[in-house]
């Protein structure tokens, strides 16, 4: 892999049998993160509303090893209903030493929803780091494939879920 490519985001597809709408319906629901979390560092939702559109902000409750328990306030900055939806996570309460007077980590994390016929939709989740300071990209560059392996997860998840709405047995 060349530097170049480590820079780019990481993104990661799954072909989940729901329609768009269904799956939007899910990732638009911060109630819902914790439940298709796959990297475990979700505690649940402190924000109770459903994300409607860009400038919206919800909080989740957060725990990292390094960090401690701690929240993140995500600002939506992509949403187009059934198609995009995404946020840019800022330091909330119990966060230690925000990196700026604006709160700005640098990252993004967004979801693609490609429609692949009626009943089925290609979900692409992508986490963008290129915002973020070089001493942090080069942290992230390290753990490439671990990322790649929780958002396999989390996608494996919204899958599950989407057969427990619609009642197809996986």
């Amino acid at each position: 892999m060349t530097v170049g490519e480590a820079d780019e985001p990481v993104a990661v597809s799954r072909r989940i049998e729901a329609p768009a709408g269904e799956v939007f319906r899910i990732l638009a629901d911060p109630r819902r993160h914790l439940e298709m979390d796959g990297s475990g560092m979700l505690r649940g939702a402190v924000s109770e509303r459903v994300i409607s559109g860009v400038g919206d902000v919800f909080v989740m409750k957060m725990h990292y090893a390094q960090l401690g328990d701690y929240e993140m306030n995500n600002h939506v900055v992509q949403y187009e209903q059934d198609r995009r939806i995404g946020w840019e996570p800022r330091p909330g309460r119990g966060y230690p030493d925000a990196p700026s007077a604006e709160g700005r980590l640098g990252h993004r994390w967004m979801f693609e929803l490609v429609p692949d016929g009626v009943e089925a939709t290609i979900v692409t989740e992508i986490f963008d780091a290129s915002r973020l300071p070089e001493d942090r990209r080069a942290e992230l560059r390290r753990a490439r494939a671990a990322w790649i392996t929780n958002m396999t997860k989390t996608l494996e998840r919204l899958d599950e879920l989407c057969g427990e709405r619609s009642g197809r047995a996986e």
